[in-house]
């Protein structure tokens, strides 16, 4: 997560603070109340840089050879209110959102055991920055109003994972620090989540059929580099020999198919940034993980209409998509520092550059090329699974429990004991990353004294000046923010995180809190594997009776359930790099996580009964109802004077040709007035055989939706609606656009919808 302009936001919110304190004590807490594209399967079939994985002996019909277990998909839709509300990601407070590229979505996935129903997991692929605290509690909360049919999926079983999308609308999240820039806590946007997610896991829940899975790996080589080399660097020479690439290139896939051979879904794995939309960018979208997943499902859906594709993200801590490298634009066109990833010194014109850094499209073309490439990664994979997969087997078991990592002694691998801290950050924390640079004088690899403005230390003390012993613990990170020891108004971090793993036979996935960097999801990965055999978790009469493909496969999914930013190396701490400054309860924080999920694996034996599960541990506060909102309501939408609603204002040309852009401006309504969720603002439509028929909405990449306010006071808007003609795939003909939105009446407050068409044109 990128802190762009995080510094100024700080010392913004202190003084905000100070009034926010003194009218809250006077008046009390306010309510909380690019290009359109179809993938080639030739292209797919013969990308170069797609290695599918195979077995050493290889099964026919490997997909179907393990035993049935009951699997479901399910999608839904949770785009939250796409205009006025800050982006969560970068954290730029002047990144406030104007329209809407693409929706997002909530991919819901259930496997569970035959004979023992109730032995099931539910895994979430959010398209939103990651997983939080208060969203699984609504969720969780939401699945007890189910009814008893739903009291199966709880705490043990249920992930909630975020792609790490940079581009989906904020104010969601429980804690406060990410909602200073935000402007605190949107129910609008965080009811949208859960809500879709809810939505998701219901329909996933009705589509439950016997079936099979399987798992296979593929190599994805153009997909993301690594951001932090330089703190990649000082992890042990020998480690770093054992692996060719200072990032990982494995994407893994699970693969559910139905006992009749339907295909229902595909969730995969690979670690990449949601940073291809950049810091400039106001448009809602699900970044590169978004584009690869509705790639691969309209794809599928002349196959299979309701086939889901989740790609989650992996050890994505020091990842970028801007895979061409970071350059100084300051004119120079040189790379950047290579230590602190500084131009002349300074941060900001250190910029990582995407396939298409040069189209100045806010990120667009490069984040639809880095999906695309994700996307052909794992159609190639998909492909290969026929006959190349691994069949599981064996049983579903799932643990979930809390820990407080303020304050937790364990066993270094050294056989010191040691000690993690409460929750802070460092002044590289400030200085951004090369997807999204930081402000003022702040720079990566700042250990010991802090090679910055003094005035920071007097914003920090400010807030709570750290004492020696918490310095001491995080040394040698020079803290700039003790987040784990504010709680005024109420706390800024967790310090209670999600501890949780999940097991499908063979297959256990780490459920993440943090960004884990490369090297630490190895370790870690490796840890859970080692500990998996010294136990002979996956051995089974099962698996020793199939005796197929490894003994056990270990992914890691995240960030999830919360956000508790990063996980370095201890030796990429000592760096102090923005990944070692973010990593969040000191130089231990790995191997705090390792030592919790390592000891908790024999809950996920077979002979472990499903009732048994480890203690719940110290529950972590929710802020829903005492956070702070100080996004405005929409009051009121007026057309311009003699103008209603949806009247074209300027309308599209009489004809274009493929390779075009299609545009008409009308007069609009606040977008936040309905969110039209499992809806569209926008429609292309196509004349055939006499009947209008939609042939894009705004689900699409190529059709965007932007919104504008004209006057404040007046409460007019204008909607414009943009359609990239491709060149494939399209057929000429008669078109139009069509505008959907719903406006608020003054005084009254209701909400109207109406519609707004553009003249025909005719595509040559």
């Amino acid at each position: 997560m990128a802190r762009v302009h995080i510094a100024a936001a700080l010392a913004t919110a202190c003084f905000g603070l100070l009034i926010a304190f003194h009218l809250i004590s006077q008046f009390g807490l306010p309510d909380v109340g690019f290009y359109h594209f179809r993938q080639s399967k030739d292209a797919v079939a013969t990308a170069p840089n797609q290695i599918p994985f195979t077995p050493e002996s290889p099964q026919p019909g490997a997909a179907h050879g393990g035993p049935a277990y009951l699997l479901g998909t399910g999608k839904a839709d949770i785009t939250g209110p796409v205009v006025e509300i800050n982006l969560m990601g970068y954290a730029d407070p002047d990144q406030v959102g104007t329209g809407l590229r693409q929706r997002l979505y909530s991919r819901a996935f259930i496997a569970g055991e035959i004979d023992k129903p109730d032995e099931r997991i539910v895994y979430l692929v959010l398209d939103t920055q990651s997983g939080d605290t208060a969203v699984r509690h609504g969720i969780l909360e939401g699945l007890k109003e189910l009814g008893s049919e739903y009291a199966i999926y709880g705490k043990n079983n249920v992930a909630v994972t975020g792609t790490h999308s940079h581009s989906g609308p904020g104010a969601w999240l429980n804690y406060l620090l990410p909602q200073i820039t935000s402007k605190g806590f949107d129910e609008q946007s965080y009811r949208a989540i859960v809500d879709g997610a809810l939505l998701s896991i219901r329909r996933a829940h009705e589509s439950v059929t016997p079936g099979y899975l399987s798992v296979a790996e593929t190599q994805v080589h153009d997909a993301n580099i690594n951001r932090s080399p330089y703190a990649y660097l000082a992890n042990p020479e020998k480690e770093r020999a054992r692996y060719e690439h200072d990032v990982d290139k494995t994407m893994t896939m699970l693969k559910f198919d139905d006992q009749a051979g339907k295909e229902m879904g595909v969730l995969t794995w690979f670690p990449v940034h949601g940073t291809s939309m950049l810091g400039n960018n106001t448009l809602i979208s699900g970044d590169n993980k978004g584009v690869a997943a509705m790639l691969f499902e309209k794809d599928m859906q002349g196959f299979e209409k309701e086939f889901v594709a989740g790609f989650s993200q992996a050890n994505v801590g020091d990842t970028s998509p801007n895979v061409l490298g970071a350059y100084c634009e300051d004119g120079s066109g040189e790379r950047c520092n290579f230590e602190d990833s500084t131009c002349g010194g300074r941060s900001q014109q250190c910029h990582g550059r995407g396939p298409f850094f040069q189209v100045k499209d806010q990120g667009a073309s490069s984040c639809f090329e880095i999906g695309r490439r994700q996307y052909a990664g794992a159609k190639a994979l998909h492909q290969s699974m026929t006959t190349g997969s691994i069949p599981l087997n064996g049983p579903i078991r799932s643990l979930h429990t809390y820990h407080d990592l303020s304050n937790l002694t364990l066993q270094h691998p050294n056989g010191s004991f040691v000690t993690t801290c409460p929750a802070a950050l460092g002044y590289s924390f400030a200085a951004g990353t090369t997807d999204g640079p930081g402000a003022f004088d702040f720079k990566q690899n700042n250990t010991g004294s802090p090679n910055a403005n003094p005035v920071w230390s007097v914003v920090r003390n400010f807030l709570r000046e750290p004492s020696e012993s918490q310095k001491a613990c995080h040394a040698p990170k020079p803290i700039l923010l003790d987040v784990g020891e504010i709680e005024r108004p109420y706390l800024w971090t967790p310090n209670i995180v999600d501890i949780q793993l999940l097991r499908i036979g063979q297959l256990i996935i780490i459920v993440s809190p943090g960004e884990a960097t490369t090297m630490s999801g190895r370790r870690w990965k490796e840890a859970i594997a080692a500990s998996a055999s010294a136990l002979s978790l996956t051995s089974t009469a099962e698996t020793d009776e199939k005796n197929e493909g490894p003994a056990v496969v270990v992914v890691l999914g995240g960030p999830a359930n919360s956000y508790t930013h990063y996980i370095a190396t201890e030796e990429e701490y000592g760096v102090q790099r923005y990944e070692g400054a973010s990593t969040l309860y000191g130089p231990h924080t790995l191997n705090a996580y390792i030592n919790l999920t390592t000891s908790l694996l024999p809950y996920l034996h077979s002979s472990s009964p499903h009732t048994e599960n480890p203690p719940p541990g110290p529950q972590p506060p929710i802020h829903t109802n005492v956070s702070f909102n100080f996004n405005g309501k929409v009051r009121f939408d007026r057309p311009p004077f003699f103008r209603k609603f949806g009247q074209v204002l300027q309308d599209v040309e009489p004809a274009y040709r493929a390779g075009g852009t299609a545009r008409a401006r009308f007069v609009g309504a606040n977008p936040r007035n309905d969110l039209r969720l499992e809806g569209t603002f926008a429609a292309v439509e196509h004349l055939a055989h006499g009947v209008w028929r939609r042939v894009r909405d705004d689900g699409d990449w190529d059709l965007v939706f932007h919104w504008r306010r004209t006057n404040t006071i007046l409460g007019t808007s204008e909607v414009i609606l943009e359609w990239a003609i491709g060149t494939e795939h399209v057929e000429r003909g008669l078109y139009r656009l069509r505008y959907f939105g719903n406006s608020k009446g003054f005084g009254t407050g209701d909400i109207q919808a109406f519609e707004g068409v553009s003249g025909v044109f005719r595509i040559e």
